[in-house]
């Protein structure tokens, strides 16, 4: 609609009366602000009646969309500066008083002394002013040891700062990573699991195939899951089946193995703890396809039958056989 600041009352009155939509299309607030101010100024909106005021309101509000709380500020801003105007921000803000040639400063001294506590960092900027006399650290002498941890967290001071710190290797306390010293021994074990697979939809069962390193004595058990606490018994009842001591346990690095639970166990036996090097000629790939051909060959043998095989799917008892 051209020229909607200057109709009249009546044609404003029939105009609020019609059915259909009208608003103004402003491209942005001051464009729709610089309108509101026209209409008011052309219909002389202070020197109206209340009943003229009601009816420019509702024009106002139906032209712009607004709603009749922020009209009735817009009309408000107009009555005490004769204009609408969009009103500007001013955020509220301390007073700055560390410049950044102070935090360039602290960043100076914390390379120097490698990033001390805050405390003692509070203290050489003290000395360095009132011991020293060096004209610098004036404003930094004063300053308290959190807002100097305050200071490191900005912008500038991680710009002028950087560290870089190496990774560090995780330390793993439960075993230790060599390969085994049997020297002709037997009691040298070699562990592993690997699942069975899924038959009709239903999963299988893990295999845990232990082997000694010298005489090649293997015992095999099974368990339904390999959580700790399936796990650990099944495990426990392989190694008493060894007719000899156990010298040492060497497994690959999975959980299911390298945790505490299992290494109480072996320590309440006395037996040394070890973990698989995968350096040495008997890689994880080798021992795993030698632990699935052992787990498929005793799988199809006869002397597991299907009622065996269920039960192994749903308890934790372990079957344990010699080959």
């Amino acid at each position: 609609m051209k020229n909607g600041e200057r109709l009249s009352l009546e044609q404003i009155r029939t105009f609020l009366a019609a059915s259909e939509e009208f608003r103004f299309e402003a491209n942005n607030r001051e464009e729709m602000y610089g309108w509101v101010t026209r209409t008011l100024v052309e219909q002389e909106y202070g020197s109206r009646k209340r009943e003229a005021k009601g009816l420019l309101r509702s024009y106002l509000e139906r032209m712009t969309g607004l709603s009749r709380a922020q009209v009735t500020r817009l009309i408000g801003q107009y009555l005490k500066s004769g204009r609408v105007q969009e009103r500007s921000y001013h955020r509220n803000r301390f007073t700055i008083h560390y410049q950044a040639a102070d935090v360039a400063l602290l960043a100076a001294v914390d390379e120097a002394h490698e990033t001390l506590s805050g405390p003692a960092t509070q203290k050489i900027l003290y000395r360095e002013f009132y011991d020293y006399g060096d004209k610098r650290y004036q404003r930094l002498a004063g300053i308290s040891a959190p807002h100097i941890y305050n200071l490191r967290k900005s912008r500038a001071y991680r710009e002028r700062k950087i560290v870089f710190h190496k990774t560090r290797p995780v330390k793993v306390t439960i075993g230790e990573r060599r390969r085994p010293e049997p020297r002709g021994r037997p009691g040298y074990l070699r562990i592993d699991t690997v699942h069975q697979g899924e038959l009709d939809g239903v999963k299988g069962v893990y295999h845990v195939n232990a082997v000694d390193e010298v005489t090649q004595w293997q015992i095999v058990g099974a368990t339904a899951q390999i959580s700790e606490a399936w796990l650990i018994p099944v495990l426990e009842t392989m190694l008493r089946q060894f007719p000899f001591q156990i010298l040492g346990f060497h497994s690959d690095n999975g959980s299911e193995f390298i945790n505490h639970k299992v290494s109480g166990m072996l320590k309440s036996f006395w037996w040394n703890r070890l973990s698989r090097d995968r350096d040495t000629p008997m890689t994880t790939g080798w021992w795993r396809a030698r632990t699935e051909r052992s787990s498929a060959s005793t799988w199809g043998t006869s002397t597991f039958s299907r009622a065996m095989r269920k039960s192994w799917r749903s308890s934790s008892n372990s079957t344990s056989i010699r080959i």
